[in-house]
């Protein structure tokens, strides 16, 4: 199988021959890397100048409206932060008491969907807002639970550590989740730029949305496995 393969290159067996602790997830954590860069490109090159995944850039980009730059829209910026951390509480107070790989499956389930309303309103010729608050609340979820899956190396937003560690520490598995996981969102980020760019924002939404809906479906088979197990 070749997510099985994936996951060993990216945690490679132990002296046992056992694999690793997180199984087919992690290259589906790569997967979610490269739709924030496809969401991250629609949201920044065709909303209003807004992350709806990168959060530490709205923060930075909060600060420059504040301080007068008409450049960037203060409401669409609130409105990502607000949308994303209301995912992502939602995701947080959902059945604590279960394993944090069975509710993968069904919340990417509803972040596809999220990015589905999303597209169908770009397609209706919906309000950018609307757009905006869908899409970071479906990244909200998604942050919410790779958090709680707590794979190491694979956030599935943030690169900037990951970028440090591969400068900082010698290379081997971890270096190479690290360096998967930079070239995972720039190539998301130039798919959903060429698309956005030359086509339109809804094509680069439909991408998500496909995408988004195979890793439900693996993601609610490795919750059946779990819960089987």
């Amino acid at each position: 199988m070749i997510l099985r393969r994936l996951s060993a290159l990216l945690f490679p067996p132990g002296p046992d021959g056992s694999s690793g602790p997180h199984g087919v997830v992690a290259p589906l954590l790569i997967v979610l890397t490269f739709v924030s860069g496809l969401v991250d490109a629609v949201s920044y090159l065709g909303l209003d100048h807004v992350f709806v995944a990168n959060m530490t850039g709205n923060v930075v980009f909060l600060g420059f409206a504040l301080a007068g730059d008409r450049e960037l829209s203060g409401a669409a910026t609130v409105l990502a932060l607000g949308a994303f951390i209301a995912g992502a509480m939602a995701a947080g107070r959902l059945r604590r008491d279960r394993p944090a790989a069975r509710m993968f499956g069904p919340l990417v389930a509803v972040q596809a969907a999220l990015v589905g309303a999303a597209f169908a309103a770009t397609s209706s010729g919906g309000g950018q807002l609307a757009v905006v608050g869908l899409l970071a609340l479906g990244m909200g979820l998604q942050n919410a639970v790779v958090h709680r899956l707590a794979v190491p190396d694979l956030t599935t937003t943030v690169v900037t550590r990951a970028l440090t560690g591969l400068a900082a520490d010698p290379w081997g598995a971890p270096a190479l989740r690290r360096l998967v996981s930079v070239v995972a969102l720039l190539c998301g980020a130039f798919a959903g730029g060429l698309l956005t760019l030359h086509h339109g924002s809804r094509w680069a939404l439909l991408a998500a949305v496909v995408l988004l809906a195979w890793v439900a479906v693996a993601g609610l088979r490795v919750g059946a496995g779990r819960k089987s197990s």
